[in-house]
């Protein structure tokens, strides 16, 4: 009997959310009511401009809250497809630090751990770096078994999706703040049955028909 062979790989874009007005002075997290500024609004337009060049394009999919589900309507309408909205791809859970000035967080003894040793971490009151990758990278498996050989784009946020990169390199957890995750860049992977293909990370321009497993 001849051996079936294995179907060809998933290909995720992961996209973060454009800026807002608080993009790199507060921790916003999961506070309701934060939109995307102007330049995100435009930076959402390009990133749907370039996805849109795919021949094909599977779905899309959006963490719950605005700054990412305002990412995803333009590329959800390039596309003609409805984006989905997955809780999976929620931003971490910074607990009481949620709303903080990044100014003030940094002067805080903790700020260290969160940059150096983030797999000992965990945000007062709030989740864990491991609780978040384990979320994030649970979430990219479940949609990605959905989608078998397709392509998908998972709208989401920074840390989340430095987190799955992370795993998806199969670094340590420690690790994970050594990647760069603009606003509105797409990151790409291929998910195989033969594990993992990083096959960009942070790209904020240039043409996505390219990014497939050599």
């Amino acid at each position: 009997m001849a051996r079936r062979s294995a179907p060809p790989p998933t290909r995720v874009l992961f996209v973060r959310h454009g800026r807002t007005p608080t993009t790199g002075a507060v921790l916003p997290g999961r506070a309701p009511g934060l939109h995307l500024a102007d330049a995100g609004v435009s930076q959402a337009e390009a990133a749907a401009e370039r996805i849109a060049g795919l021949k094909k394009v599977d779905a899309v999919y959006a963490s719950p809250l605005e700054r990412t589900r305002e990412t995803a309507a333009p590329i959800g309408k390039a596309l003609g497809l409805r984006v989905k909205v997955d809780k999976g791809l929620l931003e971490a859970d910074f607990g009481e630090w949620t709303g903080a000035e990044l100014a003030k967080l940094r002067r805080l003894r903790e700020w260290k751990a969160v940059q150096s040793a983030p797999s000992a971490f965990r945000f007062p009151g709030g989740e864990s770096f491991a609780e978040m990758q384990a979320r994030i990278v649970g979430a990219t498996r479940r949609l990605v078994a959905a989608h078998p050989g397709g392509t998908i784009v998972l709208v989401s946020h920074a840390d989340p999706i430095k987190a799955a990169l992370n795993e998806a390199l199969g670094a340590h957890l420690d690790q994970f703040q050594r990647i760069v995750v603009s606003p509105c860049s797409i990151s790409a992977v291929a998910y195989g049955d033969l594990g993992t293909v990083v096959l960009a990370v942070n790209t904020t321009a240039g043409d996505l028909s390219a990014l497939v497993p050599s």
